[in-house]
């Protein structure tokens, strides 16, 4: 299994406990950060294992090299000596120390497969965490932004805010009536005193005087027509 398959296996499995118990979306981001921060320090482990293990195969395989070449040093000396059944013992001992070390050869590519494939994932997660820590921030400031409007909504269509206004309106219209009584009590009084008329009043007063004078003159002219 690939790192990103187990590694989405884990995530996922946290995940849908997160929201079977309905946690918030900033503690799934750092979820998924935190075990992808996990992750690559297991395969930073698992690579280093593999390098020593791969460093332990060559090291072995060297000294493999080096037996072959004292095999057939021996088989040398052996047929230089007419010991040819000697120096055959040899060469099959050469050739058995020669399959061990393909062996090793094998085993060696096929670590250095797998570290190649690990380097290659070891960039590619750390590429997507780069990327998820630098969303991170974006995504915790929508969060806050979507539940700062929804504790908003909640509080403004709050019955208690309805009966808290509804109050006011009750207040108001107490005060209305507090104010009308206090009026009412000016109503009347005073009504036999002497009052200096305002401006206008004099001013529409003077109108009308001047009114019925013309009216008056016109009048005594009609009658004086009328006796001449």
């Amino acid at each position: 299994m690939g790192i990103f398959s187990r590694l989405a296996d884990i995530v996922n499995s946290n995940l849908n406990s997160i929201l079977a118990s309905a946690e918030d979306p900033e503690k799934m981001i750092r979820l998924i950060i935190q075990e992808m921060e996990d992750t690559l320090v297991e395969v930073r482990s698992q690579a280093v294992s593999m390098i020593a293990e791969r460093k332990g195969l060559e090291r072995r395989a060297r000294v493999m090299v080096q037996e072959e070449d004292e095999w057939l040093r021996k088989a040398e000396l052996a047929l230089t000596r007419d010991r040819e059944d000697l120096a055959k013992g040899a060469l099959a001992a050469k050739a058995t120390v020669e399959q061990s070390r393909k062996t090793l050869e094998q085993q060696i590519a096929q670590v250095n497969e797998s570290l190649d494939q690990q380097h290659d994932d070891i960039g590619k997660l750390q590429a997507k965490l780069a990327d998820a820590k630098s969303r991170e921030k974006s995504l915790s400031l929508r969060h806050k932004a979507a539940t700062n409007r929804i504790k908003t909504r909640e509080r403004l269509y709050d019955t208690r805010v309805e009966n808290a206004f509804n109050r006011f309106e009750q207040v108001e219209r107490a005060l209305d009536a507090l104010e009308g009584k206090a009026e009412s009590y000016e109503l009347g009084r005073g009504a036999g005193a002497t009052r200096k008329p305002s401006l206008q009043e004099e001013l529409a007063g003077l109108e009308t005087d001047v009114a019925v004078e013309n009216e008056l003159e016109a009048l005594r002219a009609k009658i004086r027509n009328r006796q001449g």
